[in-house]
């Protein structure tokens, strides 16, 4: 299922250009990884940063530079 652009907007850039570009960075990342839904952010963020083994400061970072 794809994800619209308003359901996929956060941050300073839009999800779904975002989480294309975290997997080319990361391809241990898979599309569950960086699937978002609606209220789960969080949930979705500290999945991602337990498996690349950063801080959230550290995520929000290398997501803000996508």
């Amino acid at each position: 299922m794809e994800e619209t652009k308003s359901t996929g907007t956060f941050g300073q850039g839009k999800w779904f250009e975002q989480k294309a570009k975290l997997i080319a960075k990361f391809p241990v990342l898979t599309e569950a990884d960086v699937h978002y839904e609606q209220g789960n952010r969080e949930e979705m963020l500290r999945k991602i940063e337990a498996k690349l083994g950063k801080t959230k400061e550290e995520l929000n970072l290398i997501i803000q530079e996508l």
